[in-house]
């Protein structure tokens, strides 16, 4: 391209590259939001043409997804086979609930810690609508914004590695619940409980978040206890 009798050069190398990983989020995202909502069936097994095909994204991205998804046990590549999605099991997911406590309390303190004006507005205007949503029991609005508040969380925390450790554990939980959430009726109480971590994080009050945190992972645990106990 010519500006002026100059030659601009366009890094295409490098806004390719940022298409690219665009592409491979939007892949994540929407393979992510058909397991989580049970389209895409736990245990069942699917080609990658047959899920490049359902979230009409091209086979490189979500090829990229589907490798991201499997570093957290979320799928399963079996060469040869296709992907399976990961089955829902009861003891797993006790062991995913061990695992976020520590993590989650991890992220939510740091980020208490780090807040600044601007996401203090943003956490509580989730906050809010969070609680709206829990009123009008609106399930896939919930775990909508359950993925935007913990990705928010994690970039105010600033850890990469404990928001890539949570990631998988995220998904399967919302999964679980997305299941489970008919029998139990209890999406204003659940709401509630991820509001009131919203509001704690912040105040930049870190021992109120600590017990945020507490009660968000024991009111999960409680409810996965439950179906432990129902389903043997």
């Amino acid at each position: 391209m010519r500006c002026q009798g100059r030659i601009v050069i366009k890094p295409v190398k490098v806004l390719d590259a940022k298409f690219a990983e665009s592409l491979s989020s939007e892949a994540f995202r929407a393979i992510e939001e058909r397991i989580v909502t049970l389209a895409f069936a736990p245990g069942s097994t699917w080609s990658e043409s047959a899920i490049a095909e359902a979230v009409a994204i091209g086979r490189t991205p979500v090829r990229e997804a589907l490798q991201r998804l499997a570093v957290g046990h979320v799928v399963k590549i079996v060469r040869g086979h296709g992907i399976v999605i990961s089955p829902i099991d009861l003891q797993t997911q006790l062991l995913v609930i061990e695992t976020r406590r520590e993590l989650e309390r991890l992220v939510a303190v740091r980020a208490a810690r780090r807040v600044l004006a601007s996401d203090k507005r943003e956490l509580r205007q989730i906050a809010d609508e969070l609680e709206v949503i829990g009123r009008t029991q609106q399930i896939k609005e919930f775990l909508s914004k359950q993925f935007v508040y913990k990705h928010l969380l994690a970039d105010i925390a600033g850890n990469p590695f404990a928001a890539a450790a949570l990631e998988p554990l995220h998904i399967l939980t919302r999964r679980f619940y997305f299941r489970y959430h008919p029998d139990l009726e209890d999406l204003p109480e659940v709401t509630a409980v991820h509001a009131a971590l919203l509001r704690a994080v912040a105040s930049g009050d870190e021992a109120a978040t600590v017990g945020a945190v507490n009660n968000m992972i024991d009111y999960a645990e409680q409810l996965t206890r439950r179906i432990v106990e129902r389903e043997r």
